[in-house]
């Protein structure tokens, strides 16, 4: 009977129909995940008068999707590894699909923070799944880049979502929005039908027929049969235990601390720009329409760094461009807070929302590629409900700031203190312990 190695066959494989498939919905999926979160900010003016809601209400609703979100995380994500990350994907787009229509259709805020929360829950628990799948079946040499160009979805959502506030919100209402949200179920059959599941599941349950299929499509050279052994022993022996204490096992310690550290510093920094930075740039002496463009030069700057940042890390390694875009991060921020240069700020915003965006886009297929597949979900679910913790206290950390007698434009210096223990916790990652070595060093033999 012939052993194979699913995650070495993976590895080796060229990119083709089938792993773009897979790109294109967990693309798909991030896109709206992105679409949903952003409605709240960009609908936020008229919902405010329709619902007669004050500066507070509205900021505590947003805190509520927060908090949704980083629950989605810890409980839908830790589940993926449990059920399969093809229902759970399956679940998140139906949550936050259905209960944003009906937030949309909400007919007091009361009732619009519950449906909002139950939507966060799904758009909390999709991100870590979608990393997860994409990485687990993208070629090694080109993991990094594919799994940083399907983030971008995430920020192409926001965009569209953007542009579709400003051109029909007025006419249509910050409802009509909320109603778009419905798509991703209309999708859903489509999805069940050719989306994948994980191959470390399928190896659990012995599903040699459906586990052959799908290595097939990976590499339609390899003649992949059912009656394979597809490391069934190996793989059942790795997966005892429950998936979160193993965040903690293997010298994992050390390592799992430090993404904790890294992912939060980078979420404080993402939403801390995000809620302030169009107050920040009024608040230094900008009309309203150049804010709200160094809003969108933050996004690009935010796809850009992703993709730049992919390509580079398939050449000389996540820990080299990370430490790299933390060190620049910090520079950035410092010069943003002293520098009035209208190009110059820019281009500094623009580099800010790579080092931070593009930063964290980064680090999710470190993370994931770090923990064995079986419980990569977890691990990587884990860490971003973690790190949600420093998205729900920067925009009180810089609305802090920006009570004080600072210039709103110092406040910039704030981001540069976790960019800077971004790096550290990144030095005191041991990647030695982490499961892409061990890929590595299988790649060269045969299946």
């Amino acid at each position: 009977m012939r052993i194979v190695h699913t995650s070495q066959v993976v590895a080796e494989s060229k990119f083709n129909r089938f792993h773009l498939l897979v790109f294109l919905w967990c693309f798909y999926a991030i896109a709206f995940d992105g679409f949903d979160i952003a409605l709240y900010g960009i609908g936020l003016p008229l919902m405010m008068e329709d619902y007669d809601l004050s500066l507070v209400e509205a900021g505590a609703i947003g805190s509520y999707t927060l908090v949704g979100m980083m629950l989605g995380s810890f409980i839908l994500g830790s589940l993926s590894d449990i059920i399969g990350r093809k229902r759970i994907l399956a679940i998140c787009m139906l949550l936050f699909s259905v209960f944003s229509l009906l937030a949309g259709l909400a007919p007091d805020s009361l009732t619009f923070t519950i449906m909002r929360f139950i939507a966060a829950l799904g758009m909390g628990g999709l991100m870590p799944a979608v990393i997860a799948v994409m990485t687990e079946y993208s070629p090694k040499k080109r993991r990094a880049m594919i799994v940083a160009a399907m983030y971008c979805g995430y920020s192409i959502g926001a965009i569209i979502a953007s542009l579709i506030g400003m051109y029909v919100m007025e006419s249509l209402g910050w409802r009509f929005l909320y109603w778009l949200g419905i798509i991703p179920l209309l999708t859903l059959p489509l999805f069940l039908k050719q989306f994948p599941e994980s191959l470390s599941y399928l190896i659990l349950r012995n599903q040699g027929e459906k586990i052959a299929s799908i290595l097939n499509k990976v590499n339609p050279t390899g003649n992949y049969q059912a009656t394979d052994d597809f490391e069934y022993v190996a793989v059942k022996e790795r997966a005892k235990g429950l998936p979160a204490k193993k965040l903690f096992t293997d010298n994992r310690v050390v390592s799992t601390l430090a993404f904790w550290t890294m992912v939060f510093s980078c979420l404080l920094m993402i939403y801390g720009l995000n809620t302030w930075l169009p107050k920040i740039m009024q608040g230094s002496g900008y009309g309203i329409t150049s804010s709200l463009s160094f809003s969108l030069v933050l996004g690009v700057g935010q796809i850009g760094g992703s993709l730049l940042g992919g390509y580079l890390v398939d050449r000389v390694g996540h820990r080299k461009v990370l430490l790299f875009m933390f060190l620049l991060g910090a520079i950035c921020f410092t010069s943003l807070s002293i520098t009035s240069n209208m190009y110059l700020l820019y281009l500094l915003i623009a580099l800010g929302g790579a080092c931070t965006g593009g930063t964290q886009n980064l680090v999710n297929p470190y993370i994931s590629e770090f923990y064995p597949q079986e419980i990569r979900t977890t691990g990587l679910s884990v860490t971003v409900g973690i790190g949600r913790i420093g998205a729900i206290l920067a925009p009180l950390i810089i609305g802090l700031l920006l009570t004080t007698n600072l210039e709103p434009q110092q406040a910039f210096m704030a981001f540069a203190v976790p960019s800077i223990i971004g790096g550290f916790a990144l030095l005191a990652v041991q990647e030695k312990y982490g499961s892409f070595d061990m890929v590595l060093k299988t790649t060269k033999k045969s299946a």
